[in-house]
């Protein structure tokens, strides 16, 4: 069973598409935070904001981080999408619940002190939508797991 929600794959498009534009999305936010690409302040700093402004404890903080960089590339190759995508879903409804709930658009003429939803929104749109639908094709996950061989996990 648990195999099955795990790798089960439609083996479409569709899948590809979904992988594709949350890896794109979510992996430079990752790298930020714990390589410091991109503009970002990498990962002492990053947990530092994390465990003292926000208030989260150490754990949460490294999950946030290790989340951020690593769903993203096992997203992108395909393996056990599913469960990475619950784990985007899981990280962006804490966002949403922790800090970026005051505004709904981003911000882009800095006239709010805080950027808003949409971005969080569109990840959690992106992971519900791939656990529902699966890897899809060019995956790891077809690789396991054919349309042939379902039943027999």
């Amino acid at each position: 069973m648990i195999q099955r929600f795990l790798f089960e794959n439609q083996n479409d498009w569709v899948g590809l598409i979904l992988r594709i534009t949350i890896a794109i999305v979510l992996f430079p936010h990752g790298a930020q935070k714990l390589l410091g690409w991109w503009n970002g302040h990498g990962y002492s700093s990053t947990m530092h904001f994390l465990t003292g402004k926000v208030g989260l404890p150490y754990i949460i903080g490294w999950l946030v981080i290790m989340i951020e960089f690593f769903c993203p590339l096992f997203i992108l190759a395909g393996f056990a999408s599913r469960l990475w995508g619950l784990l985007v879903v899981i990280l962006m409804i804490g966002i949403l619940v922790t800090v970026q709930n005051q505004y709904f658009f981003m911000n882009w003429f800095n006239e709010q002190q805080g950027e808003g939803m949409e971005f969080f929104l569109l990840l959690i749109g992106l992971g519900v939508a791939l656990i529902v639908n699966g890897s899809g094709k060019i995956s790891i996950d077809s690789l396991i797991t054919t349309p042939s061989k379902l039943g027999t996990l």
